[in-house]
């Protein structure tokens, strides 16, 4: 009689080998469900932490028979018995389908195709745009059949380690291909069967990027597992089962991370389904390695309470939206939530490096088309309340700074506030020390005038200015509240204008010419 007995606690496994042991209990636990008749005599035994196999036939057979039935195809996409796939929504199915072809199964030696479909699905419920969508037909792939490598030539459950392929293990991959002997991962036959059902637990987004390479297209997220009872239940979750296609969108690896560990409640989450943390990652082709896919990212994300309000501020405030282009609808993702779920997901501050990270007009302009829903997040974001009251003192600064300009004009003069805008952004591009900073700061504040947040609260911001440490956070904060500068009108010689008509179109070229009298 061959047993196995497969323990969550087994010291050698990693958080993927663990969704692989949940997606082997999911699968089980549907073969029940469904009233399937094992073959060879097998049989199962599952618990909160463990799942034993037994059975007394033929090694071969028995692994066949279990593999065939828990990877199918429906209608040529991927069908996963332990998600009860081919009940799912058709939208859900194909991200799936999508989604481990574009994570496990890149290679085009992994599955055999017979074409191309494509379809239109509705982005959300009723009455929302249909969005084209195009995916491979497979005929087969290598999970079906991967009885033959866990077993010897007599058909014998293999005693030995075996090799592992970067599609059964992603990211791990041949070192050097001169020496393949001593830099492949090799894994127990054993350990080899669980990680064949990491795809069954593990979850998968769409990844719209402005920061990342176009062709990190997917985002796999491999939650870590306590309880395989209890992770069964969360999975098996409508909110994850028969989600719309709008919500198998992500811009960024901390966003897809949040949005798995956010569909219930944080008490729900840790409490009643064990489950408050997961890795995400993503696959690329590399420079020194364009012949198979690499790990290019990779986050461990944890959700608390904090984070997870946050997150549920900055999903509410940028939701990814359905736009019209010329031909037909497509996706489009929020800039300012990719800068914001990615700094959520790494626990820091949720504008950190943004000063960084929007270097040049063209991301500035993506952040500020977005400023009315920065300027909610500021106010509904759980953070530090000096940090609101800085951005408050700089819009303040702003306010006034316009007006200035305004005041100037001559009657009847259209006025060009984006030049100032754009002055004011290339100022803090050369701030690159705490001195330089210090020094822009206090300046555009003196020109401004009397600001009255900064008088009523001198003592609480002047650590921002004055202390070196905190330089960096502070112009974070000052292009923040440029991007997201409420907009309200001035007046000049009569006239009403809006200082955030329009978006700022102007080089750093053009800029050098702008004279605001600094």
């Amino acid at each position: 009689m061959q047993e196995l007995i497969l323990h969550l606690g087994n010291p050698s496994f990693t958080l993927l080998h663990r969704a692989g042991l949940a997606g082997l209990y999911m699968t089980l636990k549907q073969l029940e469900t469904d009233k399937a008749v094992p073959t060879e005599g097998l049989t199962w035994e599952l618990s909160q932490r463990q799942v034993l196999l037994k059975w007394e036939g033929k090694d071969r057979t028995v692994l066949d028979w279990l593999l065939t039935e828990a990877f199918q195809l429906n209608n040529g996409l991927i069908a996963l018995r332990g998600l009860d796939s081919k009940t799912m929504r058709k939208d859900a199915q194909i991200i799936v389908h999508q989604g481990i072809l574009g994570t496990f199964l890149q290679h085009n030696s992994t599955h055999k195709s017979s074409g191309n479909r494509s379809e239109s699905l509705q982005f959300g419920g009723e009455d929302t745009p249909e969005i084209p969508v195009s995916y491979k037909v497979l005929a087969g792939y290598v999970y079906q059949e991967f009885a033959s490598s866990l077993c010897d030539k007599q058909g014998n459950f293999l005693k030995k380690p075996i090799s592992v392929a970067g599609w059964l293990n992603p990211g791990a991959v041949v070192r050097h291909v001169a020496f393949s002997g001593d830099t492949s991962f090799e894994e127990s036959p054993e350990n080899a069967l669980v990680l064949l059902f990491a795809p069954v637990a593990c979850y998968y987004y769409n990844l719209r990027s402005r920061l990342r390479d176009k062709r990190a297209q997917y985002a796999l997220v491999v939650p870590e597992i306590l309880d395989l009872q209890q992770y069964t239940k969360y999975r098996q979750n409508s909110n994850l089962r028969d989600a719309a296609y709008q919500d198998f969108y992500a811009c960024s690896l901390g966003d897809a991370g949040l949005r798995f560990l956010t569909y219930e409640t944080t008490a729900n989450l840790a409490e009643t389904f064990s489950v408050s943390r997961c890795q995400v990652l993503t696959l690329g082709t590399v420079a020194w390695a364009t012949q198979q896919k690499t790990r290019t990212d990779i986050y461990t994300v944890e959700a608390d309470a904090e984070v997870c309000y946050n997150y549920q501020v900055c999903r509410n405030e940028f939701p990814h939206k359905a736009v019209q282009g010329k031909d037909s609808h497509f996706v489009a993702s929020s800039f300012a939530r990719e800068l914001i779920t990615e700094n959520l997901a790494r626990s820091q501050p949720w504008y950190a490096g943004i000063a960084e990270k929007v270097n040049s007009n063209e991301l500035f302009q993506r952040l500020a088309y977005e400023r009315g829903g920065l300027y909610q997040v500021i106010q509904k974001i759980e953070s530090d309340e000096r940090e609101k009251l800085f951005v408050k003192v700089c819009h303040e600064a702003l306010k006034f700074t316009y007006g200035q300009v305004a005041g100037k004009a001559k009657q009847g003069e259209k006025i060009n506030f984006d030049k100032v805008t754009v002055r004011i952004r290339t100022g803090l591009g050369r701030c690159k020390n705490a001195a330089s900073f210090r020094e822009f700061i206090t300046d555009f504040w003196s020109r401004a005038g009397k600001l009255p947040t900064l008088q009523s609260h001198w003592q609480d911001l002047m650590g921002f200015v004055m202390q070196d440490s905190q330089w960096k956070k502070a112009r974070d904060l000052a292009l923040l509240a440029l991007a997201s500068y409420p907009g309200k009108e001035v007046t000049a010689n009569s006239q009403t204008v809006d200082v955030t008509e329009g978006t700022p179109d102007v080089t750093q070229e053009q800029d050098e010419e702008i004279d605001l009298g600094w």
